[in-house]
């Protein structure tokens, strides 16, 4: 009998364990942002008005973001509850967990070791924005995912000897769900650079002779991600091109950043922000790494990424999400060197960001209690036992670090680091719980009662609000003036900016009767944001 070892592991099994723990376990405890709230309203008007190609939110077109995620959420809220908040992200935590399996498997592709691949999968799982868009029902996660099944499924077209007809089929088909969920965005920061650094590193051999595998490639991609597209267009052209063409604007309009704005890209990696930037140290890690060739095509990947997301004017930190999947193994093959030299071949300057990031860490662990208690206060003690659970588990991560350092324990050190993560997830994020807008008074449910007891229609002089139409659970028309209203209709709701005098004065002809202010911001930051305010008015027209 073989002596059992790490290469006896059940790797994918332990990782899709580790995903259900991470992406699965208190869901629901975050409330609604604004981008959930506009695709999850989007995915219940599927199932409440039928809208399921001609997709919609409050009532009005929303053709920005091809329809494939909003469809998953939608089938998962009408199995699970139109009111089930876990319902609504359960497809997009699925999908996180698909995109760590397949990663996992793209390495084993590249003829890298499994104790290798696991431990990179573990690091991408457990970076910052993989996490929050894993557990947010934004469409990002679902675009990369399937973009990356869609390049493994291409390598394998290309690498293996029998059934490369099949591969170039499900590659096309991922390509095209990619497509699918928001558009050319993973073509670009994704599958292009993952093409160039491909090519660049292990070649494409006889590309000549794979032009009908690339060509079954294409077409099943093009075909299966762009007729939604072509059938919304054809069918209501107007509303496509005003939305269409608002969309491309932004690009170079709208959040317009300098070209340097990302040169902190390897700090949306989270807890893994130090050994993602020595990752990146080609000339060091050249003669160290375990797979020279496996860590220039990551590297290579990685840097072209950044630099076409550069190239365009328009940039937001969550774009650099395609960016952290590659970004990964860089940093996975810097931890493999620190684990093998640590103890005999480092000098005091390479100990030196070693130490300097786990005693980071542990100032976090230790710290988290207090920061906790000073960021909620006293409220913190009606989830006493949570916040106890999750303080002397961190104060107990803490203490294993310092152990880890002292003992020169770094294989312990770094899984330290990735369970930090777990640790925070499991026990602190049901605390999320007590900043919750709903807490605020008056809330959405006193709105919704009164507007039920009678009869009535809630209106928004404002604007469209995602987030209260989102908890409303109904459609909110937006007016500007009474006269937008049916004469027949009497009696209304009517929300109104906080303290404008102006958007009461055109209500001026109208008896207004104050019911009290909406606030929809965390009741830690009450009234920070304007936006979430909205003073709430019953409304009677005066008799001529």
């Amino acid at each position: 009998m073989s002596k059992y070892n790490s290469r006896n592991l059940p790797y994918l099994p332990l990782l899709i364990l580790l995903g259900l723990l991470l992406f699965l376990v208190n869901l629901d405890a975050l409330f609604v942002n604004i981008m959930e709230a506009r695709n999850f309203i989007a995915a219940r008007e599927m199932l409440t008005h039928g809208n399921w190609i001609f997709t919609t939110m409050n009532e009005l077109p929303r053709y920005e973001k091809p329809p494939l995620p909003t469809w998953l959420t939608a089938i998962s809220a009408g199995l699970f509850g139109l009111e089930n908040l876990f319902a609504y992200r359960l497809p997009a935590a699925l999908t996180s967990i698909f995109l760590v399996v397949i990663f996992y498997k793209f390495q084993l592709r590249l003829n890298i070791k499994k104790s290798f691949a696991f431990g990179a999968s573990v690091i991408l799982m457990t970076s910052f924005y993989i996490v929050f868009s894993g557990r947010d029902g934004q469409w990002d996660i679902f675009t990369h995912s399937f973009m990356v099944a869609c390049c493994y499924f291409f390598v394998l077209m290309l690498t293996s000897e029998k059934k490369n007809i099949l591969y170039a089929f499900v590659a096309g088909l991922f390509f095209g769900a990619s497509l699918m969920s928001k558009g050319p965005v993973s073509l670009y920061a994704l599958f292009l650079p993952f093409l160039i650094s491909y090519g660049v590193i292990y070649k494409f051999k006889q590309p000549g002779k794979n032009w009908k595998l690339y060509l079954i490639f294409i077409l099943t991609g093009l075909i299966s991600g762009s007729w939604w597209t072509v059938y919304v267009h054809y069918y209501d052209p107007a509303a496509f091109a005003e939305i269409a063409t608002q969309e491309s604007s932004r690009w170079f309009n709208y959040n317009v950043r300098p070209i340097w704005y990302y040169w902190s890209f390897f700090t949306q990696s989270g807890i893994w922000t130090i050994p993602a930037l020595l990752g990146l140290f080609y000339w060091y890690l050249k003669g160290k790494v375990s797979n020279l060739k496996a860590y220039q095509f990551y590297l290579l990947w990685t840097l072209i990424s950044v630099v076409l997301l550069s190239i365009i004017p328009e940039k937001k930190s969550r774009y650099l999400l395609p960016v952290l999947i590659p970004l990964a193994v860089t940093t996975a093959f810097y931890v493999e060197v620190v684990i093998k030299n640590f103890r005999h071949n480092f000098s005091k300057t390479e100990r030196f960001p070693v130490y300097l990031n786990f005693i980071l860490l542990t100032l976090i662990a230790f710290a988290a209690p207090a920061i906790l208690y000073y960021a909620l206060g006293a409220v913190v003690l009606e989830k006493s036992f949570v916040y106890v659970g999750f303080s002397l588990g961190m104060i107990a991560l803490g203490a294993l670090f310092i152990f880890g350092m002292i003992k020169s324990r770094i294989k312990l050190l770094f899984s330290l680091q990735a369970t930090m993560i777990l640790f925070i997830i499991l026990l602190g994020f049901p605390l999320t719980k007590l900043i919750d807008p709903d807490r605020n008074t008056p809330n959405i449910s006193n709105l919704k009662d009164l507007m039920e007891e009678e009869n009535l229609v809630l209106y928004d002089a404002v604007g469209m609000l995602p987030e209260l139409i989102w908890e409303y659970g109904k459609p909110i028309p937006v007016i500007a003036s009474p006269e937008d209203i049916s004469k027949s209709e009497e009696k209304f709701g009517v929300l109104i900016a906080h303290g404008d005098k102006d958007q009461q004065e055109a209500f001026k002809n109208c008896i207004l009767e104050f019911q009290g202010t909406l606030d929809l911001n965390p009741t830690i930051s009450k009234g920070s944001n304007s936006r979430l305010m909205r003073d709430f008015y019953i409304v009677r027209k005066k008799q001529p």
